[in-house]
């Protein structure tokens, strides 16, 4: 007879085999039964043992690639490096690539995202790890893990609360009000030359009736 426990998140993502940022996702999703503990999640040993048994023959390999980002288009060295060795040192499944991107996380070009992507959509990759949310996105975080769970592809983050730095939230800023600002000036752009254009138009036809 099975006896239940309740079971602390690391040991129960240690008797499944997986990262525990992939069962605290798991446990998001809906994909396992949790309870609250105080500010804990704890894990029915009935439930892990379930999942174990249910998952023992579709079992896919462990692939991640490790993305990391800043935000300068220069120097920054050293912290994507830090970023890259703490998932390295955490990682328990073989690392595929680490995809490196310089830019504000609110661009939607950058084209280490864009790499990222095509790596899920093409199937060589099963997890996707970041140390921070906002090293993937600004915005748009729960968009990108929808599109990425299609494929069945999971994000992990190393520390889910904590955001950047104050200065690249500066910098996001100044990119957001940039990016607005050239828009509205291209749309202006864009009636004025519409404009134009029906103007020669209308000189035009006056030439052809004279």
């Amino acid at each position: 007879m099975l006896v239940m426990e309740l079971l602390r998140m690391s040991k129960a993502a240690k008797r499944l085999g997986i990262h525990p940022m992939t069962l605290r996702q798991w446990a998001i999703d809906g994909k396992i039964p949790f309870s609250w503990v105080g500010r804990e999640r704890r894990f029915s040993s009935v439930d892990v043992e379930n999942m174990k048994r249910g998952d023992a023959s579709s079992q896919r390999p462990r692939l991640e690639v490790l993305y990391v980002r800043v935000s300068g288009s220069s120097g920054q060295e050293s912290s994507l490096l830090a970023q890259e060795e703490e998932l390295r040192a955490t990682a328990t499944g073989k690392v595929v690539k680490v995809v490196k991107d310089r830019g504000s996380g609110l661009r939607e070009d950058r084209p280490g995202l864009n790499r990222l992507i095509a790596m899920v959509s093409d199937g060589s990759v099963t997890v996707v790890r970041v140390t921070h949310e906002d090293r993937l996105a600004r915005f748009g975080v729960g968009w990108l893990k929808r599109l990425f769970s299609v494929y069945g592809v999971s994000v992990e983050v190393l520390h889910p609360k904590k955001s950047g730095g104050r200065d690249e939230l500066l910098e996001d800023f100044v990119s957001l009000v940039t990016t607005f600002a050239g828009r509205l000036y291209g749309m202006r752009s864009a009636e004025a030359r519409k404009r134009l254009l029906a103007e020669t138009g209308q000189c035009q036809q006056q030439d052809d009736a004279a």
